[in-house]
């Protein structure tokens, strides 16, 4: 199954999602829907951490006094399916591959895989 996960209110995820072509993808907003625990633990087989997974500029962060670098892989997979603003975004997720985020390398590796 293909599944994006995204913000509506991110503009850039908007951007990269307007690149793709998206037909036959599960579209996920995920203010509206929150990743599942079984999502999560399919994106962690996949990246083999729930720190590939979670976001460092997310807001929550400062407003619950976080200290990231403290953070253990349990606190992080427990903030993903807290709150919804931790996920790194957009996910791309295939029964095969994983496209986490927004950074340059990122997205060439999406568009290869897009062909475009």
């Amino acid at each position: 199954m293909k599944k994006v996960f995204y913000l509506k209110t991110c503009d850039t995820c908007r951007k990269i999602l307007a690149q793709f072509d998206l037909t036959g993808w599960e579209i996920r907003e995920i203010k509206k829907e929150p990743v599942t625990e079984s999502e999560l633990a399919e994106m962690y087989e996949k990246t083999q951490s729930y720190e590939a997974l979670f976001s460092k500029k997310s807001t929550q962060i400062k407003q619950r006094g976080l200290e990231v670098k403290s953070l253990t892989e349990n606190d992080f997979k427990d903030l993903l399916l807290d709150h919804y603003s931790f996920l790194k975004r957009p996910v791309f997720t295939t029964d095969e591959q994983i496209f986490v985020g927004n950074d340059k390398k990122n997205l060439e590796e999406l568009k290869m895989f897009f062909g475009v």
